[in-house]
């Protein structure tokens, strides 16, 4: 894993990760979007699968995570941006991206903003947007998920007044879930300790972005795109991505029906290997 920081202009930088090309080798490149809160080293636990299928892994930590420069008040389609300066300092002309829960969004955001460069995108777990047309966006998310969340829609002060007394949530997991964090998928904790390091200004700063405007339609994307979600999700339920498929034309939808939240993410390998189609 190569790791820098790179200078992206209004005194900020970004902390990017790259499993790095092999010479000579045809490979993908997929920008990884972490999830909230994390920081953005790529999933291990897919190194295998990317490695058979030949792909390059490339991500970075969100502002306001690990090494990047905070942007207080950034909306998810700032990612864009950020993510075409890497690719540029990297040389990477065309890629694909793929991001779990808070990164799902983040993922979809490239694909309707860079349609000359994202060659097909997929969003695990991932949310709609807050003003989407027809959808309950907190049914079926978990008492304290939807506090937290609907905290964020009252402001920053509010969020911040909430993230100050919040407790554990016992309920966002199934318990596939927990076997998926007792399994493989247990290395989502040496990602989320290093985000929570420095205090919650990321998580913060994300929930926010969440519950305002995007700053794109996921009806403007043109590239292939595959939701993947499980059916018995706590955190971001199911209906988010089923909303999406309706709006987004090019997009396909993979329910898993015993899959919660972590859990869902055993179905992702498939996703890498639909991604190395597009």
């Amino acid at each position: 894993m190569n790791e820098l920081d790179l200078d992206v202009g209004d005194d900020r930088q970004l902390h990017v990760y790259d499993t790095a090309p092999e010479a000579g080798a045809d490979q993908l490149t997929v920008f990884w979007h972490h999830g909230t809160p994390n920081i953005g080293s790529p999933p291990a636990p897919l190194y295998p699968a990317a490695a058979e299928l030949g792909i390059r892994f490339v991500a970075h930590d969100r502002p306001g995570y690990g090494g990047s420069t905070s942007r207080p008040g950034r909306a998810i389609g700032s990612v864009a941006a950020d993510v075409a300066r890497i690719a540029d300092a990297l040389h990477i002309n065309r890629f694909a991206v793929l991001g779990h829960s808070g990164g799902g969004p983040h993922a979809l955001a490239c694909a309707a903003l860079l349609p000359d460069r994202v060659v097909g995108a997929v969003s695990i777990a991932g949310l709609a947007p807050f003003d989407a047309d027809g959808l309950d966006w907190f049914a079926g998310m978990t008492a304290a998920g939807e506090a937290s969340l609907r905290a964020a829609a009252a402001g920053r002060t509010s969020k911040e007044r909430h993230e100050a007394a919040a407790g554990e949530d016992d309920e966002m997991f199934i318990q596939a879930d927990l076997d998926a964090l007792r399994g493989e998928w247990g290395w989502l904790g040496s990602v989320v300790g290093p985000a929570l390091a420095a205090g919650p200004g990321g998580l913060i700063d994300d929930d926010l972005a969440y519950v305002t405007p995007w700053g794109f339609d996921p009806a403007a994307i043109d590239a292939p795109v595959l939701l993947l979600h499980g059916r018995l999700d706590r955190i971001v339920p199911c209906a988010h991505s089923e909303w999406l498929v309706q709006r987004c034309a090019t997009a396909a939808l993979d329910v898993r029906a015993d899959d919660g939240h972590l859990s869902v993410l055993a179905g992702a390998p498939a996703a890498l290997a639909w991604l190395r189609k597009q």
